[in-house]
């Protein structure tokens, strides 16, 4: 009998990045697990081609841990869990504070905690990995968007201290996306000003994303590392 193959858990998983590395593992034949905040008609695709998915209020710990409890009660191992649920709020005078304690619960508590708590998951003998998706802002800050981005630094500090605690038996890497894909509604002119500041000058599209959490599970000599996916940003 052909053994089971553990399942990823990818969080996030209802939409845009998240959603297209779903779909590419089930098209490998991965099971997946897959977290939403808000249920959508994603969701039941994914769930009509075999992956579970499970809600996720990442808002507070109680909601975190309330996660990791039903994470358990559907599986008893992992393959990976990449950590890709993610806000995006500016720093909007009066309302700092509460974004930055949202992005921090969502990019910083969560991981940490799910790490914690489900590094067992991923002790089963084989190949295991964690993948934190971080974002190539935090390279040199922002300044309409500080507390995005220092949540985002604090995700990749955490890959650092979890590749050397979890190691031999768990890789820990991360990937740092510039712009992956542009939303509906971004004009022209934005989309110029956007594309200028990368020497390839391209929308790539989420399979890039997905090509290169591939090459981080495949890779069996890869941990702690920050993997930039930035279209040459840092040479402009």
């Amino acid at each position: 009998m052909k053994p089971v193959t553990p399942p990823i858990l990818i969080t996030g998983a209802a939409q845009r990045i998240g959603l297209h590395c779903a779909e590419r593992l089930l098209d490998d034949g991965q099971p997946v697990i897959v977290s939403y905040r808000q249920e959508q008609p994603s969701l039941q695709r994914l769930r009509s081609r075999g992956a579970i998915a499970l809600h996720g209020d990442f808002s507070d710990e109680s909601g975190i841990l309330a996660f990791i409890d039903a994470l358990k009660d559907t599986t008893g191992q992992l393959r990976a869990i990449v950590h890709n649920a993610s806000l995006w709020h500016p720093d909007t005078p009066g309302e700092e504070a509460e974004a930055f304690r949202q992005m921090f619960q969502v990019h910083m508590l969560a991981p940490y905690l799910i790490n914690l708590h489900c590094s067992d998951l991923l002790r089963h003998g084989g190949p295991a990995d964690i993948v934190h998706i971080s974002d190539d802002v935090t390279r040199k800050g922002s300044a309409k968007h500080t507390a995005y981005a220092a949540s985002k630094a604090g995700l990749e500090s955490l890959t650092l201290s979890f590749a050397a605690r979890l190691a031999p038996a768990v890789k820990v890497n991360g990937i740092a996306p510039a712009l992956i894909q542009f939303n509906e509604g971004d004009d022209e002119a934005y989309r110029r000003k956007a594309l200028a500041k990368s020497a390839l000058g391209i929308e790539p599209g989420a399979e890039v994303i997905y090509q290169s959490l591939r090459y981080l599970l495949d890779n069996p000599y890869v941990t702690g590392a920050l993997l930039p996916v930035n279209g040459g940003r840092h040479l402009v």
